[in-house]
């Protein structure tokens, strides 16, 4: 049998180039094996198979992406984080990305959402943008639609603008709205897990569904559940 040679001291010896300048090439989704993508630079190569180094690869550091996820109800966020595959990539993104398997991997989720909660997650690689969402979190509104089951007190609108306690302090005036006959509009900054529901059972409500569908200037607009994209370059929160 054909002794099998490691991808990475292989592409060196093609290219020509240095072990470690191989193993970015591999890492930065630059190599393909018989016509496949291959990002591990330890796979075990056969010299017959057809290794390629495609015409525009970088030996570059990758930049840092953003991720805008459209998270299921029922979905924590480890299960989130598993729809950040090729498969559930927005078809209209428009962020002419290329997806590589490292930006699956060290991600902060900067904006947690309650398991039974739907809508906008944002996952990020840019300690930036990181730390805007998590250390400015008071100073960036977030939006929800909440679907309420349930009577409403006659001054149960005006408590959820502002006058009711959450975890014995006073809650800060928000605004909500009615979108229609069951749902309400929530829109406040530095939402505490349950706050909503908690808020809403204190006017006689039952939160039947919530979705958020905008986290400062970003909305969630036509991403569908389970899809994500890239945060364009422009794109700001």
């Amino acid at each position: 049998m054909t002794e099998s040679i490691r991808l990475a001291k292989h592409l060196a010896e093609l290219v020509p180039c240095s072990r470690r300048e191989a193993e970015q090439y591999i890492a930065g989704g630059w190599v393909q094996v018989d016509g496949q993508v291959v990002e591990e630079p330890g796979m075990r190569v056969q010299p017959q198979q057809k290794v390629e180094l495609m015409a525009q690869a970088s030996l570059a550091p990758a930049a840092a992406v953003t991720i805008l996820l459209h998270k299921p109800s029922g979905c924590d966020a480890d299960a989130a984080l598993q729809l950040i595959t090729s498969e559930n990539r927005a078809a209209d993104d428009r962020s002419g990305i290329r997806f590589i398997k490292r930006h699956q991997s060290g991600l902060t989720l900067a904006t947690p959402l309650e398991v039974n909660a739907a809508g906008l997650l944002v996952f990020t690689q840019d300690w930036r943008i990181a730390r805007k969402l998590i250390d400015d979190a008071t100073k960036i509104e977030q939006e929800y639609v909440v679907e309420v089951a349930g009577e409403l007190s006659p001054e149960g609108l005006k408590l959820l603008n502002h006058g009711l306690l959450w975890n014995g302090r006073a809650l800060p005036p928000i605004k909500v709205s009615w979108q229609n006959e069951t749902r309400l509009r929530f829109a406040l900054k530095a939402a505490q897990p349950g706050q909503i529901a908690g808020m809403c059972e204190k006017v006689g409500l039952a939160v039947l569904s919530m979705k958020r569908i905008r986290i400062g200037r970003m909305p969630l607009a036509g991403l569908q559940a389970g899809q994500w994209r890239y945060l364009l370059g422009y794109e700001q929160f």
